[in-house]
């Protein structure tokens, strides 16, 4: 929540602010808060950053939703828009300060990607790495509607552990710029969209190499993985993380339960490190993958996120998150070969989209489960 210092002339309802002096708007503050009480007051409001963005008179009209009680919002009515309507502030701004790419360049780059970075988004529950005064400042994970979003949708959905949560997703070209412009960096969608939240549609097994794997061991991690998931049945499909490792995507058609994703990738990881020992581990702890590649299969629970394809990553280098097709992974140095400025040259060159028919693969687990037991 965006809030501005404001100037009383009349004495403050509450007994204990009485007293308070109140001073003319100078800056400007985005509060973490759980609810609004008596006289508009915030409960449990909790600083996290100085908009230094803002300034006081550009809060004259407040972007606080009007006609509605602060709470948890329902699906919305996005009003129409065009990308061309969201102004990027402060597009000097550099944000990766180590190569110089500025908040512009950031802009520039969702929208030269857009068509292809779109699918993997849109109607889907989305967390966002925001890094408001670049990376290196304080960056935080968001997955809540926040006052001045105008053109992102929100959805009040059940996360695993049972509780309520309102979630944003992108619509369309012009969300994804509205979230730059709030300093987005980087996008983890869901696996599954807001019409059908209860089903996957997407499982993503991310192979995590510890310290001392060399880079040649995680190609053969990923064919291997391909290969088993051949052997199952499964069509699987190749992204580059933008970090160390590689994602192996399965798309399910139609979707599966959350909690049959869960027990098919925690069985097929244990399988995998159970067969191949000096390989592959399928345990989160980090004191025990030196030396092995991690499975990580804990991002197929409902709730949980992976990285979308085409994302920037908030890391040095500007890298992305690649989809590529299976005989390109011979020719890959790294989880982090593509980066903002290659990643748009590389798409001017396809001629055809790497995961093209990925919609259309028709496969479930129903008959995967039976085999493995």
């Amino acid at each position: 929540m965006t809030l501005e210092l404001q100037t009383w002339k009349a004495s403050f309802p509450s007994a204990l602010l009485r007293d308070a002096r109140w001073v003319e708007p100078a800056a400007v503050a985005e509060v973490y808060y759980r609810g609004v009480g008596n006289h508009q007051l915030l409960r449990q409001s909790s600083l996290k950053t100085m908009r230094i963005d803002k300034k006081a008179a550009d809060l004259v009209d407040s972007d606080r939703a009007k006609g509605k009680p602060a709470g948890t919002p329902r699906k919305r009515q996005v009003a129409d828009a065009h990308p061309a309507d969201i102004r990027i502030t402060h597009p000097e701004r550099v944000v990766f300060p180590d190569d110089g790419i500025t908040k512009q360049q950031v802009a520039d780059y969702y929208a030269a990607v857009m068509k292809w970075f779109l699918p993997g988004v849109v109607n889907r529950p989305t967390s966002v790495i925001r890094c408001p005064e670049g990376t290196a400042k304080a960056c935080f994970f968001q997955k809540h509607m926040v006052p001045g979003l105008k053109h992102v949708g929100s959805a009040k959905l059940k996360e695993e552990s049972g509780a309520q949560a309102t979630y944003i997703y992108p619509l369309d070209a012009t969300s994804v710029l509205e979230l730059v412009q709030f300093g987005v960096l980087e996008f983890h969608p869901w696996g599954s969209t807001i019409e059908q939240p209860d089903r996957a549609d997407r499982v993503v097994f991310d192979l995590d190499p510890g310290s001392n794997v060399a880079w040649d061991r995680v190609v053969a991690a990923a064919r291997l993985v391909h290969r088993r998931l051949a052997q199952l049945g499964l069509d699987s499909f190749l992204r580059t993380t933008g970090g160390k490792g590689l994602h192996v995507v399965v798309p399910l058609n139609p979707g599966c339960p959350w909690a049959q994703v869960k027990n098919f990738a925690h069985a097929f990881a244990s399988t995998l490190a159970q067969a191949h020992p000096l390989e592959f581990i399928a345990t989160a702890s980090k004191a025990q993958r030196h030396g092995l590649i991690y499975v990580d299969y804990l991002r197929n629970s409902r709730g949980a996120t992976s990285v979308a394809s085409y994302s920037l990553r908030a890391r040095p280098g500007a890298p992305v998150a690649m989809p590529l097709r299976w005989n390109e992974l011979g020719k890959l140095k790294s989880g982090h070969a593509f980066d903002i400025h290659s990643a748009p040259r590389r798409l001017a060159r396809l001629r055809t989209d790497p995961w093209a028919g990925i919609d259309e693969v028709r496969q479930d687990l129903d008959e995967i489960m039976k085999k493995l037991g």
